[in-house]
């Protein structure tokens, strides 16, 4: 499968992931932290729940498996693309922070970064490795640990005693 739609599943799956662990912290925090209000209210449109949950869907589902997939080759982390995504999503978490924090401060302020942080690495991890197992990056730049085979080879040593 091509690389941009091999990223687009990635996406859908990792925002889902991504979503779903939001939504546990934002009922863990009773709600002070308003993950979908953020969003909406970032682009001007406070209040509107659904669409601050429909446009950061489709952020985690096209827009960003898209740039990664145009950035992949760059980032420093690791041949696996599952690394590399974890990677990627630490900037995404940053701008997440930054921009979505609202008036949080002390304990609750530490609790959404620690977590938030957590969801995202989980979303960069989710969509790497969604998107290398449909692309084939994963087995093809994935290099054998010494003395293993990779599939389909044969002879060598290393083999199982």
């Amino acid at each position: 499968m091509n690389k941009p739609a091999s990223a687009v599943i990635g996406g859908g799956v990792a925002a889902a992931v991504l979503s779903v662990i939001l939504l546990v912290v934002d009922v863990e925090t009773r709600s002070q932290i308003g993950i979908f209000e953020v969003v909406a209210r970032f682009v001007g449109m406070p209040g509107s729940l659904v669409f601050g949950f429909v446009l950061f869907f489709a952020a985690g589902t096209f827009l960003w498996p898209l740039v990664f997939v145009a950035l992949e080759s760059y980032l420093p982390i690791g041949p696996d693309p599952a690394i590399r995504g974890m990677g990627f999503g630490v900037p995404l978490w940053v701008a997440f922070v930054v921009l979505g924090r609202g008036d949080l401060t002390g304990a609750i302020l530490v609790v959404y970064a620690v977590l938030t942080l957590f969801a995202h690495l989980v979303y960069g991890f989710v969509l790497g490795a969604v998107y290398g197992h449909y692309s084939g990056e994963t087995a093809a730049r994935m290099e054998p640990f010494p003395g293993e085979k990779r599939a389909g080879e044969s002879g060598g040593s290393g083999g199982s005693r």
